[in-house]
């Protein structure tokens, strides 16, 4: 929060200079302090989420190659008339822990092209793929081993660790 408070002050103002970065050191803490005392948040969850950007910044890097690789593969799909396409509906459990972890996941398949989660209910989900080779490896992809260490991660800040 501290550093969403320093750049929102330094956006608000335009430009940047020494003074202004003094003055949003000292106005992002003492929003910071007052966030902490009157709104739940702890500095324990300001370094976890620091600590944990890295794990979420790994996520979102594997979110963009894979839609730049399913983008590919559609056009692929598009260009060739030789290839039949053969659209399959699959259906696979997860077992990811958390509703976010799972909503995560569905969000994945459904930004990656190509592919449309239909349904998620608790952890079975419903997965239309363009084609049957999107289908391979839905359920053990590179997506739900970063999503597992994501929810690894955020078990142990609530335990307190």
């Amino acid at each position: 929060m501290f550093l969403i408070y320093f750049i929102l002050w330094v956006i608000f103002n335009g430009n940047f200079t020494l003074e202004i970065g003094i003055f949003g050191l000292a106005i992002a803490g003492i929003l910071l302090a007052f966030t902490c005392k009157f709104m739940d948040y702890s500095f324990a969850i300001e370094l976890w989420v620091y600590k944990k950007s890295v794990l979420f910044l790994k996520y979102v890097c594997l979110l963009v190659k894979e839609i730049v690789k399913a983008n590919m593969n559609v056009i692929h799909l598009i260009l060739t008339q030789k290839e039949e396409i053969e659209p399959v509906l699959v259906r696979f459990h997860s077992d990811l822990k958390t509703d976010v972890g799972r909503a995560f996941l569905a969000n994945c398949i459904t930004l990656t092209p190509g592919t449309i989660t239909v349904t998620l209910e608790d952890s079975d989900y419903t997965v239309h793929c363009l084609d049957k080779t999107m289908a391979e490896g839905l359920e053990e992809s590179e997506f739900v081993e970063d999503i597992r260490n994501l929810e690894g991660s955020a078990k142990t800040q609530r335990r307190g660790g």
